[in-house]
């Protein structure tokens, strides 16, 4: 992130205070694909602070293409655009909730693997096939 950051104005930020801004903020917005740390937060109140939800609010611009493209793990802004909701948040205090998400998170990624795999598979079978070939899985056909 040394080079150039985009910012909202089309402008470049030059100035290390606000590199490090939107460093921290987007350390701290990827934080939240971690239902733990949501739990942790909740448990200690920050959820009920006005101020800290209305920081919340104010981070949706990271939904933004040019803030977006910089995320990791971009599961981030889900949890960020569920936590605009109170009951969400007051239900983060509950253990078994993070859990939930987090196990929910887990078989996304693992069936997401699976289908991947697959469609790269697909995808080289096709290009090893010949060219001006479409084959029929009971008839074989050249074009």
């Amino acid at each position: 992130l040394d080079a150039l950051l985009p910012h909202p104005a089309g402008l470049f930020l030059y100035d290390t205070g606000n590199r490090l801004r939107f460093q921290l903020e987007l350390e701290f917005v990827q934080c939240l694909a971690n239902p733990n740390y949501l739990n942790f937060l909740a448990q200690r109140g920050f959820f009920k602070d006005k101020a800290f939800v209305n920081y919340l609010k104010y981070l949706l611009y990271w939904k933004e293409p040019e803030y977006a493209k910089y995320l990791k793990y971009p599961q981030c802004l889900h949890m960020l655009e569920l936590l605009q909701y109170e009951h969400f948040r007051k239900e983060l205090v509950n253990a078994q909730c993070a859990k939930f998400i987090d196990e929910q998170q887990v078989l996304h990624w693992q069936h997401y693997s699976r289908k991947r795999m697959r469609l790269q598979q697909a995808l080289a079978d096709q290009q090893q096939q010949p060219r001006g070939s479409v084959f029929c899985e009971q008839h074989p056909h050249k074009i």
